[in-house]
């Protein structure tokens, strides 16, 4: 496993990145502006259950937490810190915190077209569960992309395998993914899955037997991250009694190379790793390493010499752009 901490080349020339994609389709620089619009979930409220999944930090979800932020002003902050430090000057507003398809479809309308209203901002990035996507949300979304803005709908699947859904509380299974991905398709709805590589019994196998499960039923994008131990959660508690064993950097690396090169060079990676907060964070300790993990995947990419889809199934047709 090569250790040095610079990449013998850019990663995109092996990841068919995000950034990338909508550089080449706008011509300009895009960063997501991440948005908390003061959702809760379905697994927190006992609509699905109690508690979160395993590994959620149930602070978050604090009766006495600070309400977040206006919309317009977090576009406006977020909006300063990324000009300033990447010079963008084009956005995707991504609702990032919690269930971000879960109120009465008035009250997202009224958060997505806060978010809209600004002239910088080009989409929408929906962050949410499998089971609370409603047709009416769909529709909504739609009729967004019909009017040609950047619309994604990100889907927090984790896993594709029920039995380890059910052993960290998720609330939902493959089968509400299914569902949500072919209703999305139906609409012209692009989607991206977020998976989590490391979850309580599954190692590199399960990692690649949910990817297929995933490409096989067709997607747009892919988010992966390794499962980190935060503060206040369940997992937590596993942890320190020996009960879970969190991943180390070099299986990371192993298994993320092994998905790209999985993955049909036409999906857009949004994310092949995730860090957590510092004030948070217990294990693993190099998650807080975002650009070690970074290099150490391009490096083991270059090791092999191979690339995204090198390893994939044929093409599939990929969903037009509203670029």
């Amino acid at each position: 496993m090569p250790s040095s901490p610079a990449p013998h080349r850019a990663l995109s020339e092996r990841v068919n990145t995000f950034g990338q994609d909508l550089l080449r389709r706008y011509g300009q620089r895009v960063h997501k502006l991440a948005l908390n619009a003061g959702f809760t979930c379905p697994n927190r409220d006992g609509t699905k259950g109690h508690g979160g999944c395993t590994f959620c930090n149930n602070v978050s979800f604090s009766p006495n937490a600070k309400a977040p932020p206006s919309i317009s002003e977090q576009i406006e902050a977020g909006r300063a810190v990324l000009a300033k430090r990447t010079g963008a000057r084009r956005f995707m507003a991504y609702f990032q915190a919690y269930t971000n398809t879960y109120d009465p479809i008035d009250m997202l309308r009224e958060r997505y077209d806060q978010a809209l209203a600004h002239h910088d901002v080009i989409g929408l990035s929906i962050g949410t569960r499998p089971d609370c996507v409603p047709d009416a949300v769909l529709d909504l979304l739609a009729r967004y992309r019909a009017r040609g803005k950047e619309i994604w709908l990100e889907l927090g699947l984790q896993s594709a395998d029920d039995a380890t859904l059910e052993r960290v509380n998720r609330g939902h299974d493959f089968a509400d993914y299914q569902r949500a991905v072919t209703a999305a398709h139906r609409r012209g709805i692009p989607v991206c899955t977020h998976l989590i590589i490391g979850l309580p019994g599954e190692g590199r196998e399960a990692a690649i037997a949910s990817l297929d499960r995933v490409l096989a039923l067709g997607v747009e994008g892919l988010k992966l991250h390794a499962l980190h131990v935060v503060r206040q959660t369940r997992l937590a508690i596993d942890w320190r009694r020996g009960l879970y064993q969190p991943l180390t950097l070099e299986d990371y690396i192993v298994t993320c190379a092994d998905l790209i090169e999985r993955t049909p060079p036409e999906v857009t990676y949004h994310r092949i790793t995730g860090t957590a907060a510092s004030d948070i964070l217990l294990a693993p300790s190099w998650c807080s390493q975002k650009w070690a993990v970074l290099n150490g995947i391009e490096a083991e990419l270059h090791r092999r010499d191979t690339r995204q889809g090198s390893r994939a199934e044929p093409p599939r047709q990929k969903l037009a752009s509203t670029a």
